[in-house]
């Protein structure tokens, strides 16, 4: 086999353009342990508002496990319903290949596609195509009942101790620390 041949074949296809890109974020998974120790991490809020900043920031740091489990409580929901698991079951591999599992950002059209996005499509469509099976009244409690275990563990699940990145916390619209960073101009001009 000749050098040219084996470079040819020693690279892969990427499934990004861009793929060392900050601005565009890609879900990953965080450790289940950290979901829930330390156990001194769970404090209740003490007001409205932290309540409301700790719901924001658990859900942007948990979001893959959020999605998880509430899959996971519709799916419990389905298991006495053959027609509407097996659909969910299909869907699931949607969600697998789109969502879950996969370690670069989706590029469609050369356009980078926000997880938030495809999070948002994907739960549509799983619970249009369920409620077409006739279980949406499952559907229904089990979306309650998911929904009320993240908002439950987002509120009481201190956000002090999660490791953030600054490009993350830029690209979900907060603040960017520009502290001991390069100044942006060389040099000052006289007056």
């Amino acid at each position: 086999m000749s050098s040219q041949s084996a470079a040819y074949y020693s690279t892969l296809p990427s499934t990004s353009a861009a793929t060392g890109d900050a601005r565009f974020s890609f879900p990953t998974s965080r450790p289940w342990r950290e979901l829930v120790q330390p156990f001194s991490s769970f404090t209740r809020p003490y007001a409205l508002g932290e309540a409301g900043i700790r719901i924001k920031g658990n859900l942007s740091h948990f979001r893959v496990n959020y999605a998880v489990i509430v899959l996971l409580v519709l799916f419990l929901s389905l298991l006495w319903h053959p027609i509407s698991m097996i659909v969910f079951l299909l869907i699931f591999v949607a969600w697998c290949f789109l969502y879950l599992l996969r370690d670069a950002p989706l590029v469609f059209f050369n356009r980078h596609v926000d997880d938030r996005l495809i999070l948002g499509f994907l739960a549509v469509v799983t619970v249009v195509a369920l409620v077409l099976t006739t279980v949406w009244l499952n559907v229904l409690v089990s979306l309650l009942i998911g929904a009320a275990i993240v908002v439950l563990h987002a509120t009481f699940r201190g956000t002090e101790d999660l490791y953030r990145d600054d490009e993350q916390d830029a690209a979900d619209g907060g603040l960017f620390s520009v502290v001991g960073s390069p100044p942006t101009r060389s040099a000052f001009s006289r007056i």
